[in-house]
């Protein structure tokens, strides 16, 4: 089937009445080009961006990253709905994911009123992405590749930018009881300082295990409370010993450092523990699913 008839089947003449009454059953485009295609012959595919899109069954949602961020190379795209979403495979239907490079992926819910997507891999550095789910549209940049591995057998972190090594930090890792958890965790939120109180997850301050203590430059690591964070009072541990309550020790120098350069949606992969391996619906955890 040649262009012409495409033309024929896109733009043909206006009428009074409707060519195929009956709402929802009025053919595509698509449809009419693969009705009038010869037996044999493969009909041509609109171009994505002619394929129309099917109505949303669901008012506009939250979309996470929001329009204008730059994030990291491992974060998920989180969509919130207003309302439980009672058939999953129409929502997905109506919400369109546009990537420049072309990347695959796919969707995973959460909840009823969660949906998320994410690569099959890491997503390529400076990848533009735009969301649109019904009204609700979100366009934002996958910025550097920034990679960091913490290692067990070395007690050391290893960060890469693109591929290159540009930053080396011996660490202590959670102790026997307190192991931090393998897997691949996505940097969230950062505190330049802040509090960090064992009775937030059941254990009392005043017990043998709880703490109550200050700590300057964390980034969060998971939703569960492991943080990578300066820690001065256990340099003399780092990078030999394991004595934190899960998170990551460095130095105030290395805490800094990590503060400044790290983003939202990096990856943190944690290897070679006895912790087993961080829960994929931790919140931060989505590579471990």
């Amino acid at each position: 089937m040649g262009a012409a008839a495409v033309a024929l089947a896109t733009a043909g003449p206006a009428s009074a009445a409707p060519l195929w009454p009956g709402g929802p059953e009025v053919p595509s485009v698509q449809e009419l080009i693969e009705g009038l295609t010869p037996p044999g012959v493969t009909p041509p595919q609109l171009p994505p961006q002619l394929v129309p899109e099917p109505a949303a069954p669901f008012s506009a949602p939250a979309v996470n990253p929001s329009n204008g961020e730059t994030v990291g190379v491992a974060q998920p795209i989180i969509i919130r709905f207003n309302e439980a979403i009672e058939d999953r495979a129409a929502a997905e239907r109506a919400i369109r994911i546009t990537t420049q490079p072309p990347v695959d992926g796919h969707f995973y819910w959460a909840s009823n009123t969660q949906v998320r997507w994410k690569p099959f891999e890491f997503w390529p550095a400076n990848t533009a992405v735009t969301v649109k789910a019904g009204d609700a549209q979100s366009s934002f940049t996958i910025g550097d590749a920034l990679v960091t591995v913490a290692d067990n057998n070395t007690k050391t972190i290893t960060v890469t930018r693109n591929g290159e090594v540009v930053r080396t930090m011996p660490t202590s890792f959670g102790k026997p009881g307190h192991d931090t958890p393998n897997g691949t965790y996505i940097v969230g939120e950062k505190y330049r300082d802040m509090y960090m109180d064992s009775s937030t997850y059941g254990v009392p301050v005043d017990s043998p295990e709880g703490y109550r203590t200050y700590v300057e430059y964390a980034t969060r690591m998971s939703n569960s409370g492991i943080f990578l964070h300066a820690a001065p009072w256990s340099v003399g541990a780092q990078g030999n010993t394991n004595v934190s309550h899960g998170c990551l020790n460095v130095s105030t120098e290395d805490g800094k450092w990590f503060y400044e350069n790290a983003k939202k949606g990096d990856p943190v992969i944690v290897q070679n523990t006895a912790g087993g391996t961080l829960n994929g619906w931790d919140g931060l955890g989505d590579w471990n699913l």
